[in-house]
């Protein structure tokens, strides 16, 4: 209990410090001895119309998404995804299509024999006419909910590609390990450094 305490401790002030250290290093530009740094940074922009588009970016591209499938990966510049979208989208409502029909026949053929029409299938009997509606039915429905699910999918992913694309992924952040040692007792540790 006291080893893994002490190794908690470790780690947490190793990241402490190394997140204190990080953050007042400052970058220079390299100069000769005797000249004087000119290098300027610019500040960060700051201003309230930079902080509404990243913030409002993610709710743009769903809202984009939403009223026109794939117009929410066109904003985020990933056209790549725009057929695999549409593809989703279509597969499912061409399936829905296709099931509606071959229901609407089948049904169209039970209502007949009970009125006493001839009708499409006289080689089925009524059990394997109802049984075909329950089929197609069941599967219009599915491909119905398929068709939803890929439209919200198509929503989900323009948001979360928007909400990505404000990581931040430069090179100052990453994971080290580092060996943590004791000055009173003779052990060793393994922590990791967080550095940005």
């Amino acid at each position: 209990m006291g080893k893994t305490f002490g190794l908690f401790v470790g780690l947490i002030l190793a990241l402490h410090l190394s997140a204190q250290a990080d953050s007042t290093t400052i970058r220079q530009a390299d100069t000769l001895p005797g000249q004087v740094n000119t290098s300027t940074t610019t500040p960060p922009d700051t201003s309230a119309t930079a902080y509404e588009k990243l913030i409002n970016a993610p709710a743009r591209a769903a809202f984009y998404s939403a009223v026109l499938p794939g117009l929410g990966q066109a904003y985020n510049r990933q056209y790549w995804k725009i057929p695999l979208v549409y593809a989703a989208i279509g597969t499912a409502v061409y399936f829905y299509r296709q099931n509606q029909l071959r229901y609407l026949t089948y049904r169209r053929a039970y209502q007949n024999r009970l009125l006493g029409r001839p009708d499409d299938f006289p080689q089925y009997s009524d059990d394997v006419l109802l049984q075909a509606q329950a089929y197609y039915r069941r599967n219009r429905d599915i491909s119905l909910m398929l068709a939803v699910g890929m439209y919200l999918l198509n929503i989900m992913d323009a948001n979360v590609s928007a909400h990505l694309r404000q990581w931040n992924v430069n090179d100052n952040l990453s994971f080290r390990p580092v060996l943590l040692t004791g000055s009173h007792r003779l052990y060793a540790g393994l922590g990791m450094q967080w550095r940005f």
